[in-house]
């Protein structure tokens, strides 16, 4: 089969290469998937970008993807075989991703893809609307509710404006222009804060009329931990699924009495009941046609790996997206 694949860690332009590896065989427990398409995720990009050695000769990236199951190990019903499923965790912890023509992994990582929805938007919720999902759990959000979300306009930032409301809760979105602020607007963000020119939490009171929110759901806390003692109540929320930076300054001095809550996470490393959770939820929602989902344009080929690799290093807006 051919698949994009790198031997060592470096720039998209210097390690990524397209070739023929070998195909792979089911085993017991597992289903063979068919690939119509592949996301490329920030997690994808920083991986192959890491100073540390990879820990197999050969690794082919990404994490998800969607297409047809052609081939069950034992121990799966062969009625399976022609099912068309979403995928997670494809190249978690093992070195066989999705910017492949197959991938074989266990059953449950395949999910049955309902049939009104595309290949492409399948290859975008194995990360981004799981990790929006599982976030919007954390943060104990409801009907009557505020939360600000950051990066509002971004893969993940969408699907939390959008489990958000389904939640019954006010959304305040970050988004750096005025473009972004419609997309995050498009979503169901009900206020948006340009943090490029305007004072977040100044703002956000504005926006509130001086009360305190219940949660922030962030993408980067090392750059966004200063607007946590301008606009949180006192119990309040942080949920944390990114950062720019492995060191993060807190406002430890506002949080200790106010009893912040700093809950970082991620999606890789869902339990079984937390995973289990998130899929039915997306399944559900994608089967009422109640999630809306941003592709970036263009998509790319298998050919075209690099191109897609270095779209996410420039911070495409929507979910990249490469045809196999």
């Amino acid at each position: 089969m051919r698949a994009a694949y790198y031997e060592t860690n470096g720039a998209a332009r210097d390690v990524l290469r397209v070739g023929d590896v070998p195909t792979p065989q089911t085993g017991p427990g597992e289903v063979r998937v068919k690939l119509v398409t592949s996301g490329v995720n920030p997690s994808d990009v920083k991986g192959r970008q890491a100073s540390r050695k990879i820990a197999w000769p050969q690794l082919i990236p990404q994490s998800d993807g969607a297409g047809v199951i052609d081939q069950v190990g034992d121990g799966v019903p062969k009625s399976r075989i022609g099912e068309r499923v979403w995928i997670w965790n494809g190249q978690w912890k093992r070195p066989f991703g999705t910017a492949a023509e197959y991938i074989v992994l266990p059953a449950i990582q395949a999910v049955k893809l309902p049939d009104k929805v595309s290949f492409e938007v399948g290859a975008c919720l194995g990360i981004p609307a799981m990790t929006a999902y599982h976030a919007v759990g954390l943060a104990e959000i409801g009907k009557g509710s505020t939360v600000l979300v950051t990066g509002g306009a971004g893969a993940v930032g969408q699907y939390v404006i959008q489990f958000a409301k389904a939640a019954g809760a006010t959304v305040i979105a970050t988004v750096s222009s005025p473009d972004k602020a419609a997309m995050a607007r498009d979503v169901g963000a009900d206020h948006t804060v340009d943090y490029k020119n305007e004072d977040v939490p100044a703002r956000v009171m504005a926006i509130t009329g001086n009360k305190p929110i219940d949660a922030i759901i962030d993408m980067d806390i090392a750059s966004n931990a200063k607007y946590v003692a301008g606009v949180l109540k006192a119990k309040g929320n942080v949920i944390i699924y990114g950062t720019s930076n492995p060191q993060a300054t807190i406002p430890a001095g506002f949080g200790i009495p106010n009893a912040t809550r700093y809950q970082f996470f991620i999606v890789y490393e869902l339990d079984d009941g937390e995973r289990q959770k998130a899929v039915a939820a997306i399944t559900g929602a994608l089967e009422r046609g109640a999630l809306k989902h941003r592709i970036a344009k263009p998509t790319f080929t298998l050919d075209d790996i690099v191109a897609a690799h270095e779209a996410v290093e420039k911070v495409s807006v929507g979910n990249v997206i490469v045809t196999i």
